[in-house]
């Protein structure tokens, strides 16, 4: 955004150059990952909306599928995912050990 041709001479907007709040979003950001899960919502007829004039009467042009690409991108990396899950899994696990040995130890401390 602040390429040489976009260089504003006016001193009461050079700041807008500058300031993240004005820069574009990203699109690896801008869009919402979506897992495997929800594939179906491209191509599912339940998803689609069926419209073909704006509210003021104009044609349009795209479909709801276009709307939901532009807002959602699948999740390539299944590995990132099951990794996720893994660390999960361990990390109850360890839980669940810690748990046992302090139970243990509050009933070593019990007098019979």
């Amino acid at each position: 955004m602040s390429s040489k041709k976009n260089q504003v001479s006016d001193e009461r907007f050079r700041r807008v150059q500058n300031d993240p709040r004005f820069w574009e979003m990203p699109e690896r950001e801008r869009k919402i990952k979506i897992d495997k899960r929800f594939q179906s919502m491209f191509h599912d007829k339940r998803f689609k909306v069926k419209y073909t004039v704006d509210k003021r009467g104009r044609p349009i042009n795209h479909t709801s599928t276009d709307d939901l690409k532009r807002f959602y991108k699948l999740s390539d990396s299944e590995d990132e995912d099951e990794g996720d899950e893994e660390e999960d899994k361990k990390a109850a696990a360890e839980g669940k050990k810690k748990k046992k040995k302090k139970g243990m130890e509050k009933l070593d401390l019990i007098d019979y």
